[in-house]
Order: structure tokens, then sequence, then C-alpha cells
């Protein structure tokens, strides 16, 4: 690989990237335009620090964030101890379908034990605790503050960043970064496709699929006793899934200081209100009164926050083209989902484990082609979801959006899982294994699913939001 690595951006992806990079360069190098805090575990007068406070180069971080278990799985095969760490910081860990109310299709699901867990702490938190893990490491150190304005090298190869303080202005004055490797993950909002230009190279095509969903969020208190890790506590939140037919969803998940994010979506033209009074009547437009009941009886400790830019966006740098060695894409910059499946910090931790298991592959070459193609695969599963549910969705748009024969069919089976997964336990459990990337899609046809799914009846589920645990099967 080289002496020296240069990656841009440092969010989970771009830390997780040089974390595995570090076990194949001499150096690795974060260039991170916000400024990071000093990581402390307690403000003095015992506030949330400052280092798990949102920033600015992640406008999303006020809104939910949960870590799938494919995305545990993988954090902790690249930095073992991590989950223990985590559920040590007081991250809460929700179990799928027994602690949340949910409804789906016009059915509530049953609450059965738990098949699944997730984490749903604030995006900040998890940051804090990756940062502070990888920095440790001597041969890797963070740059912040500062811009990547440009590539070096040409069509043929990337040599190395051209850098700015940040704050300068487009006048300021650039300095050069020389790298054997630069790894862009910058985020959703990469500028490299203009770079690479700039050097006489290709962007890449640029798949998209955007239903103008946006989602605005307000942090609340809950004071009713209706949710809450206590054990005394019915559930610790409630999620109502859109769908073509119902496109107003929400979801009100636990935070690390006992607080609840309530997060409202819905598709363009109708878009949730900023308005703090109109935000809780945004919650009538619901299926079920009960969301909009909690939320007057709660206390608001937050102004409402909104969230627009949503598309779903795939780089296809692994297509042929002018493609200069010496540069990857991962994370955002190589593939953004609609925020609302809650894929991206997974699959950023999936991203990774893909890079080192390229670089450590003995058979093959670690060519820049190959790792790219890697790092695609792994971005692959969540892709489908995301954008195999938003291309269906009313007034999608873009040059990924047709819906094809083969789309229908597989529709046509995705529509009686779904039917499926609020009663049954066999297909909810296959459900969320695939949903939440622990396992693949084919999951969803193994034998004792597939028959359910064709042959078996939707079982009954609650009538009403399901406020007690079932003791049945999970």
């Amino acid at each position: 690989m080289g002496r020296h690595a240069v990656v841009v951006g440092g969010s989970l992806a771009g830390l997780l990237a040089a974390h595995v990079l570090a076990g194949h360069a001499r150096r690795v190098t974060i260039v991170e335009r916000d400024r990071f805090p000093a990581d402390r575990a307690v403000d003095a007068d015992g506030s949330t620090p400052a280092s798990t406070a949102p920033r600015p180069g992640v406008p999303q971080s006020r809104h939910p964030h949960v870590l799938l278990e494919g995305g545990q799985l993988a954090l902790e095969a690249l930095l073992p101890g991590f989950m223990e760490e985590l559920r040590a910081a007081g991250a809460p860990r929700v179990g799928m379908p027994e602690d949340i109310v949910q409804w789906q299709s016009g059915r509530w699901f049953r609450r059965v034990p738990a098949s699944t867990h997730i984490h749903t702490g604030s995006r900040a938190q998890i940051e804090r605790l990756i940062r502070r893990r990888v920095l440790a490491n001597p041969s890797v150190t963070l740059v912040d503050g500062t811009e990547t304005v440009g590539l070096l090298g040409d069509a043929s190869r990337v040599r190395g960043v051209l850098l700015r303080e940040r704050g300068d202005g487009p006048r300021g004055e650039q300095r050069e970064l020389a790298a054997d490797l630069v790894v862009d993950a910058s985020g959703r909002g990469t500028r490299a496709p203009r770079w690479l230009t700039a050097i006489g190279a290709e962007a890449p095509h640029e798949e998209t699929i955007d239903t103008g969903l946006a989602y605005a969020s307000r942090v609340y208190r809950d004071t009713s006793g209706t949710l809450g890790a206590d054990a005394t506590a019915p559930a610790l939140g409630f999620y109502v899934v859109p769908n073509p037919s119902q496109p107003y969803g929400v979801v009100v998940l636990p935070l690390e200081d006992g607080t609840h994010l309530a997060t409202f979506s819905g598709l363009r033209g109708d878009e949730p209100p900023t308005d703090e009074e109109e935000f809780e009547t945004y919650a009538k437009r619901l299926p079920h009164p009960a969301v909009h009941r909690w939320m007057r009886a709660a206390e608001p400790l937050s102004p409402v926050s909104g969230f627009r830019r949503t598309a779903n966006v795939r780089r296809r740098y692994d297509l042929p083209g002018r493609r200069p060695a010496g540069f990857l894409a991962t994370g955002d910059a190589l593939c953004t989902f609609n925020p609302i499946y809650g894929q991206g910090m997974a699959v950023a931790a999936l991203s990774a484990v893909a890079l080192r298991d390229a670089l450590t592959d003995s058979r093959r070459t670690p060519t820049t082609r190959r790792v790219q193609r890697a790092l695609l695969a792994a971005s692959r599963q969540a892709w489908d979801i995301s954008a195999g549910a938003d291309k269906k969705m009313p007034g999608a748009v873009g040059n990924a959006a047709v819906v094809r024969p083969a789309d229908r069919v597989a529709g046509w089976y995705l529509r009686r899982v779904q039917e499926r997964t609020p009663g049954d336990p066999v297909v909810g459990r296959a459900f969320r294994a695939a949903l939440t990337l622990k396992e693949p899609l084919s999951a969803l046809f193994a034998p004792e699913v597939a028959r359910a799914v064709l042959f078996g009846p939707a079982l009954p589920t609650p009538a009403e939001p399901p406020l007690t645990r079932d003791a049945g099967e999970a």
C-alpha cells in the first residue's frame, strides 16, 4: 500500500477505515473539516460533554441513529470489547419486537421476546467512543478544522490531497499533503466527483432514488410512565412504519440520558413542520392517536430540528472508466441511504470489515478496483432494502426509481412477508435478521419461512397498541 494513507472525513466510516489502514500503512492521517473537542467522559458540572454534542459536519446527528445488529457484529470484530463499552456508557439496548410498540401495514406487532437488538443512543456518543479507540493508535493522526479542496495526481494515480484551513475561504492558502492512498469518507455531501474531473479522471455514474421524504425531531422526557427502561414501564418506544398507502411515519426511541427522541417523517409536499406547535399537531396524521396522546403528556426538552436530504445515492466507482489508482470511496461518500432505515452506521462498520478482508486476502492482489468492488458489495444489501422500498413510494424520482418486472415478483413475495411479520414468529425472526443486516436477504427464502409466507395465513395480531409484552415464542 505504501507509507502514508489519507482519509478524508472523521466520522464513523472514516475512523473505521483509518483503523483498518493503520495495519497496512506506516502512518494514516484523518482530515476533518470540523473541530473535535477534547473527548471527556463527563463535564465538570455533570452536563452532556461537548464531545457528545451534535457537530456541524453531521447535520443528521440531531435525529435518530440506530446501530443494527449487523453493524454491532462488525464493530466488535474491528474493535473487540466495543459493544460492552457502549453499553457501559449507557447506550439503550432495545429488543425487537419485545420493547417497541410497532405498527405496520395496518397491524400492530405482537411483542414476543426479542430476536434482535438495536442500540439507540446518540450518534455523537458512538462516534466519540470509536474516535477515542482509533486515535489511541500512534500511527493515526487527526488533522481537524481543515478542508480537503482537491486531489493531487492525474487520471492514472492519485498522489495526495490539497488542504485549506477551514474558515480561510476560497482565497485561503492551500497546502499539499502527499499520500500513497486517499480514501474519501467525507459523507453524503462528498465533492470527490468534481475533484476527480479536475485531475482528468472520470466522475462515477450516480444511481439515485428520491422519495422527497423529510423528517423532523424533538427530544422529550416521558412523564406518564409509558416509556422507559424501568421494568414497570410497558415499552421503550413507538414505531409507525410508513408504506405507499400510509406515508406518515414516527419513531420514538430512548437516548442514553433517559430522554426520548421523537421523529416524524412525511413525503414531498407534506413534510413534518419545525414549528413546535405544528409538530405535535402533525401526530394526528398517524393511523392511531397513541403517539399524539403520549406526546401531549410528555415534556419537550429541545427545539424541533428538520432534515430533508434523504435520497438514496450510489456512486459506481466499480464500473469501467478513467479511474485513478490510489483512490477509494467508502461510507456515505460511496453509497448513502434514506436515513429512515437506520442503516448508515452499520454499513460504515461492514465496509471497514470488507476493507480489512480485501487488504488481507492472500489469494488476490488488493488493486484499487478490486478493493472498491468489495466496499460496494458491503453496502449492497442495505441498498437493496432501502432503494427497493423507496422506489415503490408515491412520487419517487431518480434514474434508479424504475420498477422492473423482477421487482414486481419480489414485491409480491415481500408483501406477504410483511403481512405475516407482525404475528408470525418464524417470518418475523427472518425478516428482522435481514433488515438488521445480520443475515442475507436469502434468509427470507429459507424453507420454513417460505412455507409460512406462501401457504400460511397471516396470524392474529393485537387490535390496539400492545402496551404489555407478549409471553409467546420469539
